[in-house]
């Protein structure tokens, strides 16, 4: 049994059985009220599967890319309720979720372009290719308006683009990577930016 957090985007929580099955969900788009809603969300998704954190194998973390005030709320919470309940947190890079949804739902066999909204009139794009589980590059920041170059430029690769990371998806996205034996990821937070950052920096990753 997990415990699925995402604030990459909206507060997107969920519990999740070892089989994949949804058993409570809490989903919020809203991008800036992460700290009052990830204790909510948390409570409630527990309530309504009736459960308690002891009967929960691990928590499932959305680690980004996504705003450093918004993606910290998610992260710090599930590393905080990891390590008050004894189990372990498996970190997914939340671009990962949304590629697993994508193509369980479309019946596109290529590769496929994620772009998510990284604010400052730019998009956080990682590219998957067919049958890869984890993005191999990783995510980059391109501006909107280079999106039709990239499509244009090869026409097998698909663009799933997403408002919100479902936590559902993130906990499916971990157990088929699990069934794959891929190891987890590094827990290092994939902020859009450093806090410090200045303009033109380049997007890296930030150990909490």
């Amino acid at each position: 049994m997990f415990l699925a957090i995402d604030t990459s985007a909206g507060t997107d929580v969920a519990v999740v059985t070892d089989a994949g099955r949804l058993l409570a969900e809490y989903r919020l788009p809203d991008a800036r009220r992460h700290a009052e809603a990830i204790g909510v969300a948390i409570e409630q998704v527990l309530r309504e599967a009736g459960l308690r954190p002891r009967h929960l194998d691990g928590i499932v973390c959305g680690m980004g890319p996504g705003p450093f005030t918004g993606l910290r709320v998610g992260v710090a919470a599930a590393r905080t309720f990891a390590f008050a309940a004894g189990i372990r947190l498996h970190p997914v890079a939340s671009h990962d979720a949304i590629a697993h949804e994508w193509r369980h739902g479309s019946d596109h066999t290529g590769p496929v372009l994620v772009t998510t909204d990284a604010r400052r009139r730019e998009l956080a794009a990682s590219r998957y290719e067919h049958g890869e589980l984890r993005s191999r590059v990783g995510f980059t920041l391109i501006a909107p308006g280079d999106v039709a170059g990239i499509l244009a430029a090869d026409p097998e690769l698909a663009r799933a683009d997403a408002r919100q990371v479902s936590a559902h998806h993130l906990t499916l996205a971990w157990l088929e990577a699990q069934q794959a034996q891929l190891p987890d990821i590094a827990d290092d937070i994939l902020y859009l930016r450093a806090p410090d950052a200045t303009p033109g920096a380049q997007p890296k990753r930030v150990t909490a």
